[in-house]
């Protein structure tokens, strides 16, 4: 999945086994643009933050994300 279909501003791709690690990939994408005070990744950073820190509320965003890695194809 790429950091747009993840909510964010660009076409990194993350790759992972699970929707999980493709979840903590972007997390790390974001964390890491925002050290090096890429602008363009704030918003999806602030939103990736707020669902770490409110995750029950989340919960939305995480299944839909799940089920958009699982209808991916296979590589």
């Amino acid at each position: 999945m790429t950091c747009r279909q993840l909510g964010g501003p660009c076409d990194l791709a993350h790759r992972g086994e699970t929707a999980d690690d493709v979840i903590n990939a972007q997390d790390q994408h974001l964390k890491e643009a925002e050290k090096a005070g890429d602008a363009t990744h704030q918003e999806a950073r602030d939103a990736m933050k707020g669902r770490w820190r409110r995750p029950k509320q989340s919960l939305g965003w995480y299944f839909a994300t799940k089920k958009q890695f699982a209808e991916l194809p296979e590589d």
